[in-house]
């Protein structure tokens, strides 16, 4: 599921610099959707083997949690991709959207790398600069009131972008948890 969700980052951020086709955007969430069900009914049925066998295992919930919450995440970015922003903001920001992209992207694919091999991973300083980097660049262009005189749904898109953010920050914190946890690290 992180592989998966890590491949449709650009896709989805994409819309928010092009007009993406809906349709598109939908397959992607459906795609994430099922890759979790599938993920929570292998879980069960492990939960179930660890039960029936005893064993030791770290309880995969919080991990499932944390997907469920980043899949949301997915779904939020992709609703507020639905039309690109503004172009008076594509230039500020777009850049800052790559970058949050890639990073979250390749935090995602270790991610999921380190738990297959129930390893530590390296820290998520990448990503959070990127995020850091959006912020400050929004914060600029609000501080200039550019967002004034824009239709009210562009803004509450924006605004749904940025609350969408730094979700995407905090269950990667969570993520980050529950792979170390995974990989015996507290």
């Amino acid at each position: 599921m992180l592989e998966l969700a890590a491949r449709s980052l650009s896709e989805l951020f994409a819309g928010f610099l092009q007009a993406r086709d809906g349709a598109t955007i939908g397959s992607i969430q459906d795609s994430i959707g099922q890759a979790f069900a599938r993920l929570d009914a292998i879980a069960a049925e492990a939960r179930h083997e660890r039960i029936t066998f005893l064993a030791a295992e770290p309880d995969p919930r919080p991990l499932l949690r944390t997907l469920l919450r980043l899949r949301h995440d997915l779904v939020m970015i992709g609703r507020a991709a639905a039309m690109p922003l503004p172009e008076s903001f594509r230039p500020r920001l777009g850049p800052q959207l790559t970058w949050v992209a890639e990073t979250a992207a390749d935090y995602l694919r270790r991610s999921g790398e380190a738990l297959a091999a129930r390893r530590d991973l390296p820290p998520l300083d990448a990503t959070e600069a990127a995020l850091d980097g959006y912020a400050k660049a929004f914060a600029e262009i609000r501080r200039e009131g550019l967002t004034l005189g824009l239709p009210v749904d562009t803004v509450e898109r924006i605004f749904a972008l940025g609350f969408a953010l730094e979700q995407v920050r905090q269950n990667l914190r969570d993520l980050e948890r529950c792979v170390r946890e995974a990989a015996g690290r507290k």
